[in-house]
């Protein structure tokens, strides 16, 4: 059984107002020798990852115990810990101490300065390259339903920003960002990304912002497409779909079925709605590219992996959960349905902190 892991991006924030605050360093200096908390773009926000596991409910308790470790940490320096892809209050961020980002700031200007968003990326092993490859191309048309589903993100500096998905937008700003076209094979793809290194305009590789990607540290391959999901049973749901995605996608290279064709063009534009809409409204159906409501397309995903998530035994966890989810909506809807019971966006984050951490 293919193994996944999961990284999360975090904001920290000040218990009374519900600001953003500078103070992940701190955190960061409190954390235990096996932590994997690390640092961020930011000092507003950190990032957890668990280890690697094939079950999951062992993945559920490495969500758990990671968010519950980076909640203490941030509660010793003051702070709370909260799973928001932006903050819902105006904030102005402040650079992490780091040259890489120094540099990330002076060539990005304001790109770098505002990109103070949270997602969550989903590794899933793939047996090479080839493979690797293979799966990226053949799960393209599906990432953006992934996005609408994890849709956290609708408030911006104080504002309702009219998407689901705000960080989405604001991540798409940086050049490498977004969908691509298929790569064929392993070489193509790493064509690609040294043609995109020639032209001088990325520091490194490690700005290959593909909505999803190989990964230059472990053999998988890297969905980065997410907002950070508010509640940690949805990360869960995330990763098992996403894993099935990643089998169903490999089942059919083997099976020699051609990837869709789809150019990037439509696949961005799969990716705006469903970061306007997330659950609340149409999405662009990924089988016949035509408008369709959001959970006939959630129901569609499903079908498409649902042999994948029978033979590793998710299939009833991801119905429970999905079901749960359409019923509660996603982050963008708690958040926005929080405000309209409160009126106080002071109050959205104190509730979104609460169901951050079990």
């Amino acid at each position: 059984m293919r193994s996944v892991g999961v990284e999360e991006e975090l904001l920290l924030v000040d218990p009374h107002s519900g600001e953003p605050r500078a103070v992940s360093g701190t955190v960061l200096a409190m954390a235990p020798d096996d932590s994997t908390l690390e640092k961020e773009l930011h000092r507003e926000q950190l990032e957890i990852a668990t280890r690697p596991t094939t079950l999951m409910e062992d993945l559920a308790a490495e969500v758990a115990r990671w968010r519950g470790e980076a909640a203490r940490r941030a509660r010793v320096a003051g702070t709370e810990l909260v799973a928001l892809a932006t903050s819902p209050l105006p904030v102005t961020p402040s650079l992490s101490v780091d040259e890489r980002y120094e540099r990330l700031q002076e060539e990005f200007g304001l790109t770098a300065q505002e990109q103070l968003t949270c997602g969550c990326h989903i590794h899933v092993s793939v047996e090479s390259d080839d493979e690797g490859v293979a799966v990226l191309d053949r799960i393209r048309p599906w990432l953006a339903t992934l996005l609408a589903l994890s849709a956290n993100s609708p408030f911006w500096q104080g504002k309702d920003s009219c998407y689901s998905s705000y960080r989405s937008r604001v991540w798409n700003r940086w050049p490498s960002a977004g969908p691509v076209e298929p790569f064929g094979c392993a070489a193509g793809y790493h064509r690609q990304v040294q043609a995109l290194l020639a032209t001088g305009t990325l520091l490194d590789e490690g700005m290959i912002y593909f909505d999803a990607r190989l990964s230059r540290r472990y053999p998988t391959v890297e969905i980065r497409v997410a907002d950070v999901c508010l509640q940690p049973d949805d990360t869960v749901l995330l990763a098992a779909l996403t894993r099935g995605l990643v089998e169903t996608a490999a089942r059919a290279w083997r099976a020699g079925e051609p990837p869709d064709p789809a150019g990037i063009g439509l696949l961005r534009l799969a990716s705006w709605r469903a970061g306007r809409s997330g659950l609340s409204g149409r999405l662009v159906h990924p089988l016949t590219w035509t408008p369709a409501p959001a959970e006939a397309v959630v129901r569609a995903l499903l079908d498409h992996v649902t042999e994948a998530l029978e033979d590793s035994g998710d299939l009833g966890l991801a119905k429970e959960r999905l079901d749960t989810l359409m019923d509660r909506g996603n982050g963008a809807r708690v958040q926005r349905e929080h405000l309209r019971r409160t009126g106080d966006l002071r109050s959205v984050v104190e509730e979104c902190v609460r169901r951050t951490a079990p």
